[in-house]
């Protein structure tokens, strides 16, 4: 099936280099996230993928071949600076944009009612959208590039600004256009939702894919850890000299332990044992980081080992 695919791109204002090589791609029916710092690269590689900048090397790709013009009226495109006529009513403004991608009028109606109807906008049709709240003005922000069918989402910030009702019917919305085999990429600060929706995500730091893969790809690590909910490590810790305690989980009194080098394959079987000779235990998991706990670890290694490449 289709894929986005970013090949090698680069791009420079001036003496900044925003762009460094970016490379990745994004899979029919797949949800991409796509995350970074601000000033990372991420506005401006879906910028080059929109034709609304040119790289300075490198090429955005659809079903192998370079995308161009044509293509490019296939992309539902929901930018980070929200671009709707503010002065013009909402369904007259979904009714316009669906004619420009090549509805004609009767699909084009359909499509507006539609849309407003799953987007929970509905009732606002004939208000101006600079009559609306932020929150409604991003769902029709959304309609807007999904109005004409696209075969292609690309979404900056999608989620910015909304209340919890409106990111679950937003999420919806995603998950639905992924499930018809649309790819779908989008960029987010918050990185729980990120974590919660993706199949895949991408971190970009300076201009630079540093990690890519699904979430469980990501979140496993080299080391092995555990958490244990039960007695204080005081009474059993020391019954496994090849477990270490790294911290709590929480305030609640948790425990975090570490298998150190050379552990056994089966450590986490006596890290039980032990524990429960020792009292009751409620709960015995394995630890594995968050996205925004792998963001900062891999953003903190990334800069500093560029920062020892400097000197």
């Amino acid at each position: 099936m289709s894929s986005l695919a970013f090949d090698a791109l680069t791009k420079s204002y001036g003496t900044v280099q925003a762009l460094r090589g970016l490379t990745f791609e994004v899979r029919a029916g797949e949800i991409f996230g796509f995350v970074g710092s601000n000033g990372a690269g991420k506005s401006t590689a879906m910028r080059i993928a929109l034709g609304v900048l040119a790289a300075d090397s490198g090429t955005v790709s659809w079903d192998g071949r370079p995308v161009d013009h044509a293509v490019r009226r296939r992309i539902g495109y929901m930018p980070e600076e929200r671009g709707l006529y503010p002065r013009m009513k909402v369904g007259e403004q979904l009714v316009y944009l669906a004619r420009l991608h090549g509805l004609d009028p009767a699909a084009a109606r359909t499509s507006m009612e539609r849309w407003t109807d799953v987007l929970g906008v509905a009732a606002r049709r004939d208000d101006e959208v600079l009559k609306l709240s932020l929150g409604n003005q991003q769902r029709v922000q959304l309609a807007a590039a999904l109005v004409h069918r696209p075969d292609i989402l690309v979404l900056d910030e999608p989620f910015s600004g909304l209340d919890p009702v409106a990111v679950d019917v937003m999420s919806g919305v995603l998950r639905e256009q992924a499930a018809a085999g649309v790819p779908v990429i989008f960029s987010s600060h918050q990185l729980e939702l990120v974590e919660r929706l993706s199949d895949r995500v991408g971190i970009v730091r300076a201009g630079s894919m540093v990690a890519v893969g699904g979430i469980d790809e990501l979140r496993t690590t080299g080391s092995r850890r555990w958490v244990v909910d039960g007695p204080p490590p005081d009474r059993w810790l020391a019954h496994v000299p090849t477990v270490r305690h790294v911290g709590d989980a929480s305030s609640d009194g948790r425990t975090v332990v570490e298998a150190a080098p050379g552990a056994p394959a089966d450590v986490d079987q006596d890290v039980l044992r032990a524990a429960l000779a020792a009292g009751a235990v409620r709960e015995f998991a394995v630890q594995r980081p968050t996205l925004t706990e792998l963001y900062r670890h891999v953003v903190t290694s990334d800069a500093t080992a560029q920062a020892g490449d400097r000197a």
